[in-house]
């Protein structure tokens, strides 16, 4: 199969080129519960989980979702301790884990630095230590027994930072900051390496830079630029290769889906999303990618709108 054949051109229009719409197509699944944006998400097993944002009537929830994939099905499950948006969730050994975010009731303002920790099977949630900078918008990934942080927003200014969290010592270190500094953006994990895509910031607008952290070697280096500048995004990985979904611009929402691979270091089309939204949860179990909630026009808009793609090998 050739979704990803198709490499996008600069300057091509607005519209999907025949190609790439010759793809697999996006399918629509069951609609959460709750009209949302700005979440944190994170996968665990046949289940999903979507933690804090905005809600409907414009404050930020503690509540907690779970999404039964082969049911195509959505539960409440405990909230976390506080109301948060703009956090960052990743999965570990069975365990879901929420970093940072703004606690404000309406706003993006109180930035947080705490780490939680939810247990599906105990469905309760447990405080850890905080990392050493407050922050929100920020994007984390796994690698090994390592969590690692980086960007993101807080006391005035976007941050460069990275920061890495052993879940076996249960302790904070402070690695190389990038080149950088940006908020909104994504990360995701392939080949043991941690990248963050895009982004924005203050004054520039959106990034379409993407930064590449070595752990053995303690460096970043710059990765192929994406084709699309973007900013409030979500990315997964599938088969070692990277899908990048969403964000806003002055013009709207973005509907242009691109797949980086590692190997080839190229960015290619995929099919566009059929509901361009920004502050979403994006995730992936197998070949297939999952977009959940997030906002439909930039700023303060909700959905409950749930969407997946089959990636071709």
């Amino acid at each position: 199969m050739a979704v990803c054949a198709a490499v996008v051109v600069a300057g091509c229009g607005g519209g999907e080129r025949d190609d790439v719409a010759a793809g697999p197509k996006w399918r629509t699944l069951a609609p959460s519960k709750l009209a949302r944006t700005e979440v944190a998400a994170a996968r665990v097993g046949r289940y999903v989980y979507v933690m804090g944002g905005f809600v409907r009537a414009g404050f930020s929830t503690a509540a907690t979702e779970r999404y039964d994939i082969e049911r195509d099905r959505w539960t409440r499950v405990a909230d976390m301790p506080v109301g948060l948006n703009h956090a960052a969730a990743v999965a570990y050994k069975g365990r879901v884990y929420v970093l940072g975010g703004y606690s404000a009731r309406t706003a993006l303002r109180d930035e947080v630095a705490t780490l939680y920790r939810y247990d599906p099977k105990r469905d309760r949630w447990r405080k850890l230590p905080s990392m050493p900078t407050a922050r929100g918008a920020l994007a984390v990934g796994v690698i090994g027994h390592r969590l690692y942080a980086a960007g993101g927003a807080g006391q005035g200014k976007v941050h460069a930072e990275l920061e890495i969290y052993d879940f076996k010592r249960r302790r904070w270190s402070t690695g190389p900051a990038m080149s950088t500094g940006r908020d909104h953006l994504a990360g995701a994990v392939a080949g043991r390496r941690f990248y963050a895509l895009a982004g924005r910031a203050p004054g520039h607008g959106n990034f379409d830079i993407v930064e590449v952290y070595d752990p053995h070697a303690r460096r970043w280096r710059v990765a192929p630029a994406m084709e699309k500048p973007r900013g409030g995004i979500g990315a997964a990985t599938v088969g070692g290769r990277i899908v990048v979904v969403g964000g806003e611009e002055s013009d709207g929402t973005i509907r242009e889906v691109e797949l980086y691979d590692p190997a080839e270091k190229t960015w290619t089309r995929l099919r566009d999303l059929p509901t361009p939204r920004h502050g979403l949860g994006v995730v992936a179990r197998g070949r297939r990618v999952f977009v959940i909630e997030g906002g439909d026009h930039p700023g303060f808009a909700f959905t409950r709108t749930v969407e997946v793609l089959e990636i071709a090998g």
